[in-house]
């Protein structure tokens, strides 16, 4: 069992840290560099990447990885008194809490809002305005969170 356990809360944590650098680049010079094209451009960008993103390779890490944070967080609820349990739940409850719900209740609509606009007029400046904010700070929250649970794995090995 402590073989598994070793391999999983590898795979979650560079599962996790792989993510927090995707969401990184977002966070630190993708959106920017959004926010200095035209507003028709940068929705239009934008609007491609959330196309693109559903279908490629980061949907078969982001989601196993979710999975498997899942897996951990109730292997360490239920084996709580093991010395990595309070790290073993801190990074499944980190990367599911604050990476994959946060994204299906705040990343995504926003996504889904922006999917209906096009153009340059007011309305659009004003939504894409608020869309690269918003957007942005959940985004901050997504990358710190999945460093945090890389790194709560990482401990959670060392105490194993």
């Amino acid at each position: 069992m402590t073989v598994f356990l070793a391999i999983a809360l590898v795979a979650a944590a560079v599962g996790s840290g792989l993510i927090a650098g995707v969401f990184f680049a977002f966070s630190t010079f993708v959106m920017a560099a959004f926010a200095r094209l035209p507003t028709e451009q940068g929705i239009a960008a934008m609007n491609a990447i959330n196309v693109t993103i559903v279908r490629s390779p980061f949907m078969m890490l982001f989601v196993p990885t979710t999975i498997l944070c899942v897996v951990i967080a109730v292997f360490a609820f239920l084996n709580w008194r093991t010395p990595p349990a309070m790290w073993m739940l801190a990074g499944g409850a980190l990367y599911v809490v604050a990476s994959f719900i946060s994204t299906v209740a705040f990343n995504v609509p926003l996504n889904d809002a922006l999917a209906k606009v096009s153009g340059s007029g007011p309305d659009a400046t004003a939504l894409w305005a608020t869309y690269l904010k918003d957007w942005t700070w959940w985004n901050h929250v997504r990358t710190v969170a999945c460093l945090l649970a890389s790194a709560s794995f990482v401990r959670a090995l060392m105490v194993l």
